[in-house]
């Protein structure tokens, strides 16, 4: 395959001019120096391979444990009571906590969209406040 450069192809001096002919596959995948000349110089080095941008694992850890004005209460009751018997409370508390919300939208005539906002509200503030810690 031929490269022929737009510019004299044409009779055309100055201006950008390509040494593209063919397709996409044939020209970067090519083993032939003219299609590697195509590429960079950092991409034409074989088995160099383009860095990934770094994710962090998600995590379900709270990201405000041990802040807030209640954190210290929260975490002395966990560790009196017990893990699992603070995590049975504290759905405890949660449930009714939404229930409340569910009654007080009923009352006012909010919709369910507003009731999740309300609700979405509340563990946002709880969190900085330090009862989710």
């Amino acid at each position: 395959m031929a490269v022929v450069s737009m510019s004299t192809a044409a009779g055309f001096r100055g201006g950008l001019c390509s040494g593209f002919t063919g397709d996409w596959g044939s020209t970067l995948a090519g083993a032939g120096g003219a299609e590697r000349a195509l590429l960079p110089a950092w991409a034409a080095a074989p088995g160099h391979r383009a860095a990934r941008p770094v994710r962090s694992c998600p995590s379900m850890k709270n990201v405000n444990e041990g802040k807030g004005v209640f954190a210290p209460l929260v975490v002395v009751s966990r560790d009196v009571i017990g893990k699992k018997a603070f995590n049975q409370l504290r759905g405890k508390a949660i449930a009714l906590h939404s229930q409340v919300i569910t009654e007080f939208c009923r009352t006012i005539g909010a919709d369910g969209k507003q009731r999740q906002g309300l609700i979405r509200l509340a563990k946002k503030n709880g969190e900085k406040l330090g009862f989710l810690a």
